[in-house]
């Protein structure tokens, strides 16, 4: 890790506020713009942003530079239609386990989303699905 990356790393963990998060979010990423940081810096970082995000009270989304954020742009694609549907749970089921995003992660994801679609009011359905694996055999 960098000596850049380093600093930004103790501006996280010290940041008291999402705001603070998301602001130091877009530094971040306008240093990744420059070429100041690479890209496995910037994504560590975000990575990290996005854990102290969690430890912060609110339900803000932080946009970072991060597995969780590749992750919610693929739930906004799919939530598009305001139709989740079974097919597209398995394909976002299988895209946590490549990314490492947890059930908990997901859920508490697709929460905000909703939220923010239901302020819009907007009315999104979807399907049942069951967890590939969970199910029970005859």
């Amino acid at each position: 890790m960098s000596r850049r990356c380093r600093r930004y790393s103790k501006k996280i963990q010290r940041a008291n506020s999402k705001f603070d998060l998301q602001t130091l979010a877009s530094t971040i990423q306008s240093e990744l713009d420059k070429r100041n940081l690479s890209y496995d810096e910037a994504l560590t970082l975000g990575n990290i942003i996005q854990s102290r995000a969690d430890q912060l009270p609110g339900d803000t989304i932080v946009y970072a530079v991060s597995d969780r954020d590749a992750y919610r742009r693929t739930l906004e694609l799919y939530l598009r239609d305001s139709l989740l549907t079974q097919t597209e749970q398995l394909l976002l089921w299988d895209e946590r386990r490549r990314l490492g995003i947890s059930d908990s992660e997901h859920e508490r994801l697709l929460e905000q989303l909703l939220l923010q679609w239901r302020k819009q009011g907007k009315k999104v359905t979807i399907a049942n699905f069951e967890k590939p694996g969970s199910g029970t055999s005859a």
